[in-house]
């Protein structure tokens, strides 16, 4: 996918959770973040937004600290949302392909890399945000969802700081029904998962479904559609593989 295309999804993304958001309303609970209510939501992705495009606006090269959570609420707290929001897809919007800055996964360029990941961001936020007003969800796209899920394996848990650990070497295999060669082999271990986008030898248990539900499942907002082989190895994604902002 394309760098402009990333960024036409984070806005409309954004779009959808501060609808989905104004629509709930800041005291309703998240059922996929059983510790937050929407005012949580809203806050942690506004300050991501800004953080994210301080990175590009302002050209840092070295890692910088996020601003905090604001202490707004009701209508104030979503109108700073909204601003956040646009301010990063603006910023995004009209960089130059070349601007330099710091990012924290391999990627053809800090702008290609800011706007793939704030649009994955910011979709599973807006999934949040639509779990907490109800209803039935917005869609995502079979191709946006294959790269996300790419992303999720081959890039966050290929870090060191990953928590996804076996004791005995484990495999499990990811495989979307939707989507031509969207199939994922994920080697569990003692060290960081190693993932490779291929069906790579015998699995000790494979999830299957459409793209954008194992997405979701992935990032732990939906259950997985299929779990075939030792389901333990499912728990143990589920279990462990949750990414926290620190």
């Amino acid at each position: 996918m394309e760098t402009a295309e990333f960024v036409e999804i984070l806005d409309r993304e954004g779009e959808l959770l501060a609808a989905a958001a104004e629509s709930a309303g800041c005291d309703a609970k998240v059922p996929t973040c059983p510790d937050w209510q929407v005012r949580d939501l809203l806050r942690h992705t506004g300050m991501v937004h800004r953080w994210a495009a301080a990175f590009v606006a302002e050209q840092h090269t070295t890692y910088q600290p996020d601003g905090g959570l604001p202490e707004l609420d009701g209508a104030e707290l979503l109108a700073w949302f909204r601003q956040g929001h646009r301010r990063l897809v603006d910023t995004l919007a009209s960089a130059a392909p070349d601007v330099r800055c710091w990012h924290f996964l391999p990627a053809p360029s800090p702008l290609a890399f800011w706007a793939r990941r704030q649009a994955h961001e910011t979709t599973v936020h807006r999934f949040d945000a639509e779990s907490a007003r109800g209803g039935t969800p917005s869609g995502i796209a079979p191709s946006f969802a294959v790269d996300g899920i790419d992303e999720l394996l081959s890039g966050f848990h290929a870090r060191p700081r990953s928590r996804v650990r076996a004791e005995e070497p484990r495999v499990l295999r990811v495989r979307a029904t939707d989507t031509d060669d969207a199939v994922w082999t994920v080697r569990l271990s003692q060290e960081p998962p190693a993932a490779v986008r291929e069906a790579d030898g015998d699995a000790d248990c494979e999830v299957a479904g459409s793209a954008a539900r194992l997405y979701l499942a992935l990032w732990n907002r939906l259950p997985f559609p299929s779990v075939t082989g030792d389901v333990s190895v499912a728990a143990l994604w589920r279990g462990k593989s949750a990414v926290t902002w620190s």
